[in-house]
């Protein structure tokens, strides 16, 4: 386990490398840059800018001096924001992402796996119904119209909760749930198809035979094993919901990194951008690798020696 771990960090670094290639290159094929503005800059001006920052010289040499940055943990500066550091700016959005994303997390987790545990014990019931029709609607609905409608129903019309903003858990509530619900649906589709897969295993069988009570059946035995694959899909949604989701963070005000990065691709902030990519590549190569090693933990069976 520990050789298969270090050999996944190795990989880990590459995936930076080419991520942080592949966004520096594509920066840098965008016409324009990060000085253009609605009333242009004098040449000269402009001039002084990019030798200030580096951006006159060639470009590996720019990408090489932001990779040894890196290597100092440095992830630069912000040329919208008055050179603040990019790691700085991230660390300030991050509790507010991350708080977000857990809570959509939570809440995604707690609504789908029940419900699809649910269903596939009461397989074509009424509940099994219900289940079917709240992931087909939930994964058809995108965030943001949800969050709209959300707005219009508990903000303009009943006047319960806020629109937007950050301070107070009532200003959490609508952004979490209009988040929650693609993967809520998701999880228990999965969930669901596991299940009913694992109830059909001779194992299953044969400890019903044994008379072995339901509950210990549906604990030991169809649950750990039913997990497997829904910790395939949960693991990427978190790196997902704690990285940012630029569109809910935008449409209710929150100040994380998705609205983070969506200001940066506005202002040409090329420290910026590369600051919030490269956190989420990292968040979810990291977590990938969680969740393989928890493979292990739940399935004896699987082993990485």
């Amino acid at each position: 386990m520990t050789k298969y771990i270090i050999q996944r960090l190795f990989w880990l670094v590459i995936v930076l490398f080419v991520v942080s290639f592949i966004t520096f290159s594509l920066m840098h094929l965008v016409p324009g840059g990060p000085w253009d503005r609605e009333k242009e800059l004098a040449p000269q001006v402009v001039a002084a800018l990019n030798a200030k920052y580096g951006l006159d010289k060639p470009f590996i040499v720019q990408f090489g001096n932001y990779i040894a940055g890196i290597f100092r943990g440095d992830l630069g500066v912000s040329y919208s924001r008055q050179d603040r550091n990019v790691t700085d700016i991230l660390l300030e959005g991050l509790p507010k992402t991350a708080t977000l994303g857990i809570t959509a997390f939570l809440l995604a987790i707690l609504i789908g796996v029940p419900l699809g545990m649910a269903a596939a014990l009461k397989q074509n019931s009424l509940i099994d119904y219900i289940s079917v029709l709240f992931a087909t609607i939930f994964a058809s609905i995108p965030g943001f119209v949800l969050g709209i409608l959300l707005m219009i129903i508990f903000s303009v019309t009943l006047h319960w909760l806020p629109t937007g903003g950050w301070g107070s858990v009532r200003q959490i509530i609508m952004p979490a749930f209009a988040l929650a619900t693609l993967p809520a649906a998701f999880i228990a589709r999965i969930t669901r198809a596991s299940t009913l897969e694992v109830m059909r295993q001779d194992y299953v069988r044969t400890a019903q035979a044994m008379g072995i009570k339901q509950r210990v059946i549906l604990i030991r035995h169809i649950l750990r094993n039913a997990l497997i694959p829904v910790i395939t899909v949960a693991g990427p949604e978190l790196a997902f919901l704690i990285s940012g989701s630029f569109i809910i963070e935008n449409l209710f005000s929150i100040p994380g990194i998705g609205r983070l990065f969506v200001n940066g691709v506005f202002a040409r902030d090329y420290g910026l951008i590369m600051g919030t990519i490269l956190f989420y590549a990292f968040a979810v190569a990291f977590v990938n690798l969680v969740v393989d090693i928890m493979y292990a933990v739940i399935d004896p069976r699987i082993r990485y020696d």
